[in-house]
């Protein structure tokens, strides 16, 4: 199963890909890992969704990975004595915590936490940010707003506060609940919504336990103050624009979505550039010419992944949204200009062994023009590190752990491939060049590099570069 492009493809499941024929379909199509929305999927349904994958995965005899992502807290409006009311612009609002329904000047916020975290100034929006509203004075248990843009509002309407740092944990109950299903049921990505601090994501990290990775959603103006931190304590990140673009100004979104992009590529870790990439497919068979440049633009920058939401779970043309996304990465990978912007973004190494050796390889490829890096990995950290480097070669990971082939299906470059350990160099090189072949990334007179660890099976060891050349005896093999 060889893609003809780096940059890896997530596309969400719903209800116009539920069936395990769609399923497969989006694979053959160029899905490289599954989202499951916990928003949307019940939990008892879970177990079921990854069964179906697994087995295509079996099927086609490589590896998928399945990204469970969990709701977070919702932030909702209490209800109106009419159902929906008029909100005047310039007027006063008033939210508290009185539970009886509202009215045109005021209603209930069933979130005292935000009532205690607002101060005069913060800004509240209401609807996905179709009403804004900006306190003026706050007491307890009550917010007295001033309405900057009316309109009509119902009940239990969304509530977004771009400047307010809330104090409520990123996991709910629910969330809880969805995570454990999910590591039972064999996640290999776990997505964190509702992302403030670092602390959000130590909490997921921490029942995870290893069992999967974790990917910190950007979607909270907050998480930038702090993006750093975030990124160093998270295994991947996913710049969420959908709610971005409600807390901040649109025009805002493009320039930290750059920035997310080449801080995750300078920690070295996986990036996910997602919603409303080819929206207009959910109804229509083709794209505007504005979001193919929007997917366009994602690649070029070296996002690991780009990612569809309700273009493949709900809407009428999931294959096509699917085949639409990877024809724009094939032909953005092609254009000599991407090679230019992906080498001006290079990280400088860190000063591992490791590090220097995947900055080895990567020259090297450079020098000889080679395809192919055959990266031995335990944990996938060998594999990422060369990931990061963005060679103009596949890096094959070869790895015993299954687990690390799913994981690394995101990662920008990687070919996973489940093979017991090489028992020594010997064996390292000489399978290393058996599966260049059979993968066809080479073929009889080339050459690969093969970047390994010493003794083999220690995580982190990464300490070994050598050139193979590919003879006939590895072909007969293959």
């Amino acid at each position: 199963m060889k893609r003809s492009r780096r940059t890896k493809i997530v596309a969400t499941l719903g209800p116009a890909s539920d069936s395990p024929e769609m399923i497969e379909r989006l694979f053959r199509a160029g899905v490289d890992v599954f989202r499951l929305n916990m928003s949307h999927l019940p939990r008892e349904k879970l177990p079921e969704k990854v069964e179906v994958i697994r087995a295509i995965e079996r099927e086609a005899k490589h590896p998928i990975g399945i990204l469970v992502d969990l709701q977070g807290p919702k932030l909702r409006l209490g209800t109106f004595a009419d159902g929906a009311v008029m909100i005047e612009t310039g007027a006063t609002f008033v939210l508290d915590g009185d539970p009886t329904p509202g009215d045109a000047g005021r209603c209930h916020l069933p979130h005292p936490e935000i009532l205690e975290a607002l101060e005069a100034g913060h800004a509240i929006l209401l609807d996905d940010g179709k009403l804004r509203l900006s306190v003026l004075e706050t007491s307890e248990n009550r917010a007295v707003t001033r309405v900057e843009v009316g309109g009509k509002i119902s009940n239990r309407k969304g509530v977004s506060l771009p400047h307010t740092v809330i104090p409520v944990p990123a996991m709910t109950e629910k969330d809880r609940a969805d995570l454990d299903a999910g590591l039972n049921a064999g996640a290999d990505w776990i997505a964190v919504s509702f992302v403030q601090r670092p602390e959000d994501v130590a909490e997921v990290k921490k029942v995870c336990a290893g069992r999967a990775l974790v990917m910190a959603k950007i979607e909270k103006p907050q998480a930038l103050t702090r993006l750093d931190e975030i990124i160093e304590i998270s295994d991947g990140l996913m710049v969420a624009r959908g709610d971005l673009g409600v807390e901040m100004p649109l025009e805002q979104v493009p320039g930290v979505q750059k920035r997310i992009t080449r801080s995750a590529r300078r920690f070295g870790k996986p990036v996910v550039v997602a919603t409303q990439m080819l929206e207009s497919m959910i109804t229509a068979p083709v794209p505007t010419r504005a979001e193919v440049s929007d997917v366009a633009t994602a690649v070029y920058e070296g996002a690991d992944a780009v990612m569809l939401s309700a273009e493949s779970a709900s809407g009428a043309f999931p294959v096509g949204a699917v085949e639409t996304m990877n024809r724009i990465a094939e032909q953005v990978e092609r254009d000599a200009v991407y090679w230019s912007i992906i080498r001006a973004q290079s990280a400088t190494p860190d000063e591992t062994a490791a590090d220097a050796i995947a900055a080895a390889a990567h020259q090297m490829v450079d020098a000889l023009n080679l395809d192919a890096i055959m990266a031995w990995t335990n944990s996938g950290s060998t594999a990422l590190r060369l990931s990061r480097e963005r060679p103009n070669a596949t890096v094959i990971a070869l790895t015993p752990r299954r687990e690390t082939a799913r994981r690394l299906a995101l990662a920008w470059g990687t070919h996973p491939i489940v093979t017991k350990d090489a028992s020594d160099v010997d064996d390292m090189s000489f399978r290393a060049a058996k599966f260049a072949v059979r993968e066809k990334f080479a073929a009889v007179g080339d050459r690969v590099i093969v970047v390994a660890g010493l003794p083999f099976g220690t995580p982190g060891a990464t300490n070994l570069v050598r050139l193979t050349f590919i003879t006939r005896e590895h072909a007969e093999k293959a």
